[in-house]
């Protein structure tokens, strides 16, 4: 079974050399705007890249706010300042994720609550969130408390795993009958709709990441998009310092951030967003023939769900356990093909085992069983 999965991904990218995980692609006007930038001396975060990216983004995704950021961490740190997430507050989130994830909720000096994932999304489970708040928590003055650790409730922040997107609809409703802000993780999600509304949009606001491995990239590079104008507008002005505008006196209001995205990066941006619809139909296309493969199989695919546009970010296989998964990584690496295991539980992890958590049994199954194969684009 191993050799016909790697053979079949050999033919897909059509190659017997090593084949890598995910990789950009860079075929558009990337070293045109990047000569621009440079030729214009402005290739920190002053410059006319910075505003056209944001721009962009704004038409693309249909936010009125775009804010561009030096990482998608740093985006979601500040997306939880902006909430108003304080010291010692938690913040609901999934143990099936990415350390950047909880790293940004203890970057707002908070702790992660980590709530269950369901096994069709790999998302954070409404049905499981419903069932922690109704039985560990109480509502006082508009506000969400754990009864549990007496500390408040003041955000939810679900993950888009891989692209797919969680039921997002379902969390927003529970998290406003709890007066919980919801903060997306959009990190994986560009280019992903839930009902024809871009992944990000049903919150008060989220994060994108364009590291190097997305779909789309900067290099480094991310950004918060949210429909709050007024919450968008701090957003800018928190992530340069707090500066307030000026022609020459430097004066600030508050304690800022140096999160502004460089303009060399963003000439990146802009000519990769250029090029977003070839990357997303290309790797929707690879992901149906995977699928048809795997199907003929009997090997379980991950697939998106009715309604929902996937941009499968990374693609995702999942094993019977954890020694068939194991067996497979090993073969596959040691043929060239890069495959990679899903993140180890960060509820497991040394700095969050001790962080408050409810049941997890379809994060552990997920665990034990996924594997991520060659994903990049095929121009």
């Amino acid at each position: 079974m191993f050799d016909s999965i790697v053979s079949h991904i050999r033919e897909v990218y059509k190659t017997e050399d090593f084949i890598p995980l995910h990789v950009p692609t860079l075929n558009g006007n990337e070293k045109k705007y990047l000569n621009e930038c440079i030729d214009s001396t402005f290739v920190s975060s002053v410059g006319k890249f910075v505003d056209l990216f944001e721009e962009r983004i704004e038409e693309y995704t249909g936010a009125k706010k775009a804010i561009v950021c030096v990482n998608g961490t740093n985006a979601l740190h500040m997306c939880l300042k902006l909430v108003g997430v304080e010291s010692n507050d938690e913040v609901i989130t999934q143990p099936l994720t990415f350390i950047a994830t909880a790293n940004a909720i203890s970057y707002a000096n908070a702790i992660p609550l980590f709530i269950d994932v369901d096994k069709d999304t790999m998302g954070l489970s409404p049905k499981a969130l419903k069932i922690y708040l109704e039985a560990n928590t109480y509502i006082k003055k508009k506000e969400c408390f754990n009864r549990v650790t007496g500390r408040r409730i003041k955000a939810c922040m679900p993950m888009h795993t891989f692209g797919h997107a969680c039921r997002i609809e379902e969390i927003a409703n529970i998290c406003a009958e709890y007066h919980i802000a919801l903060v997306e993780d959009a990190a994986e999600a560009m280019g992903a709709k839930s009902n024809g509304t871009h992944l990000g949009l049903f919150g008060k606001i989220s994060a994108i990441s364009f590291n190097g491995n997305k779909v789309m990239t900067t290099g480094g590079g991310g950004v918060i998009i949210t429909n709050d104008e007024e919450l968008g507008a701090r957003a800018k002005h928190i992530t340069t310092q707090a500066k307030i505008p000026h022609p020459w006196e430097y004066e600030h209001d508050e304690i800022g951030y140096n999160y502004r995205m460089p303009n060399i990066n963003a000439a990146l941006g802009v000519a990769q967003l250029e090029q977003i619809e070839v990357f997303i139909n290309s790797k929707r296309k690879i992901a149906d023939q995977y699928y048809s493969f795997f199907k003929r199989n009997n090997i379980n695919f991950f697939k998106e769900r009715n309604d929902i546009i996937s941009n499968y970010w990374l693609n995702a296989i999942i094993f019977k356990d954890r020694e068939e998964r194991d067996a497979f990584l090993k073969y596959s690496n040691e043929n060239k093909v890069m495959t990679r295991p899903i993140w180890q539980l960060m509820s497991k992890l040394e700095m969050f085992k001790d962080c408050p958590k409810g049941e997890l049994p379809n994060a552990e199954w997920l665990e034990d069983r996924v594997v991520n194969i060659p994903s990049s684009v095929i121009i």
